[in-house]
């Protein structure tokens, strides 16, 4: 502790960069749509490559709820700074969390000028550290107070979740984007494939970690899959309108399932 304490001026720098580059990513996205960058919003873009786990776009909403959860965790750097009880937190992961935002808006910029190849390769990155991140928060262990755990470990828990979704929609775009077809695939079975994959994680993440956030997230991306896909053409996609009921029924079961024993225990 007192090794940190020493360098407090540091810690202090790393979480001001953290707010700053925060607030870039919120201008960003917030120009992204405005202006728009490239002359088209998100939405118009992804409505630019055809894909059936592409999500309605009321979905997308759920970014709302991620800005605010860490804009949560920036302030509660500062706080924490001064109350000197986890420093080590922001020691060990504020460079990750400017490689997040730095990268958060690198693919704002590659998705707006259509480069999707490199959309794709930058949101595998940005998975890839949002899973350093949440292995340095420690998710899925029961080790912090209540405070710690709604302001630090709940917002990267949320952020990697949604992120792990929208790697596999981008990848699912790039895909459509280069005409890849194998003929044994259809799109719809590609889609079905795609959406019990993303069932099974959760799955996996509820048995596993009692990681109740992701398996939400994954539930509301699907429940966005069927308005998008009821919206467009029930009757050509009633297979994947169907597997994603089914995959959601599970889901539940699972979580109520997990809250029993949680309970019980």
């Amino acid at each position: 502790m007192a090794k940190i304490s020493n360098k407090k001026w540091l810690i202090g720098f790393l979480a001001i960069a953290n707010i700053v580059w925060f607030i870039a990513v919120l201008v960003i996205n917030y120009l992204a749509t405005s202006l728009p960058i490239g002359w088209m919003t998100t939405g118009e873009l992804s409505d630019l490559y055809p894909n059936l786990f592409t999500p309605a776009g009321i979905t997308f909403s759920i970014w709302g709820l991620i800005y605010l959860a860490l804009t949560g965790f920036v302030v509660w750097q500062i706080v924490d700074l001064y109350k000197k009880k986890s420093l080590w937190i922001t020691k060990k992961i504020w460079i990750w969390f400017l490689f997040s935002c730095v990268i958060n808006i690198w693919w704002i910029f590659a998705w707006h000028y259509k480069l999707v190849w490199l959309s794709v390769i930058i949101m595998i990155l940005f998975l890839i550290v949002l899973i350093v991140i949440a292995n340095k928060v420690l998710i899925g262990k029961k080790l912090w107070n209540r405070w710690d755990k709604l302001l630090v470990q709940i917002p990267f828990s949320l952020y990697l979740w949604w992120i792990s979704v929208a790697t596999i929609a981008n990848i699912s775009t790039w895909l459509v984007n280069t005409w890849w077809n194998m003929r044994w695939m259809t799109d719809i079975f590609w889609t079905i494939v795609v959406i019990i994959v993303a069932a099974l994680l959760a799955l996996i993440s509820l048995y596993k970690k009692y990681n109740i956030i992701f398996a939400l997230v994954v539930i509301w991306a699907f429940i966005g899959i069927i308005i998008k896909r009821i919206g467009v053409d029930p009757v050509y996609a009633s297979s994947i309108i169907w597997t994603t009921w089914v995959c959601i029924a599970v889901i539940f079961g699972m979580i109520w399932w997990r809250l029993e024993k949680w309970i019980k225990n």
